[in-house]
């Protein structure tokens, strides 16, 4: 009896870490040669919570006004963005005094991410007409 009361919490946090290991993201679908690869990667470690971006399987975008959180940032599938808006975003937390950090990345790693999102976003849904979604060139 001593054995299985120690077994069973064990095998409970394994089951634990076994579903939590595979939530909410599928991964970087770039091949690692690929010279957008880093860039996607830098999306994943600190963009992923807030945005979703199919190419990189995150899902941080809200699906249903009515559970939104805060903190949902603009779904890259549907929003197509140039890499100057992003890089703008990235420097300066974004264009409405969201919850984005500002500077959440800086130099040549906020570079890679914004010529990644330029490169991949807007790929499925229609387009954004909001201010800073790189409908238009004006910063």
């Amino acid at each position: 009896m001593r054995r299985f009361r120690f077994l069973l919490p064990v095998a409970t946090l394994l089951v634990v870490a076994a579903l939590t290991a595979g939530c909410g993201s599928k991964g970087v679908s770039l091949a690692k040669n690929d010279p957008d690869y880093e860039g996607a990667e830098l999306f994943v470690e600190h963009c992923s919570g807030c945005h979703t971006l199919s190419v990189v399987g995150t899902e941080g975008s809200a699906v249903n006004v009515r559970t939104r959180e805060r903190k949902d940032g603009p779904n890259f599938n549907q929003r197509k963005e140039d890499a100057g808006d992003v890089l703008y975003a990235i420097e300066n937390g974004g264009f409405s005094s969201g919850p984005m950090p500002q500077d959440i990345l800086t130099g040549e790693d906020a570079k890679k991410v914004a010529a990644f999102v330029a490169k991949y976003s807007g790929r499925s849904g229609p387009q954004s007409t909001e201010p800073g979604s790189g409908s238009s060139d004006a910063q």
